[in-house]
């Protein structure tokens, strides 16, 4: 558990994975960034 873990969910943000812990369609925060503004 930790940066180092890669199964867990900072660890995949720290290694810039995704998987299931850190799946792409959960993250939403990602996907506001991608979208045209308003």
């Amino acid at each position: 558990m930790g940066k180092g873990d890669r199964r867990s969910k900072r660890g995949k943000i720290w290694r810039g994975t995704h998987g299931k812990s850190r799946s792409k369609k959960n993250n939403s925060q990602r996907d506001h960034d991608k979208k045209e503004p308003r």
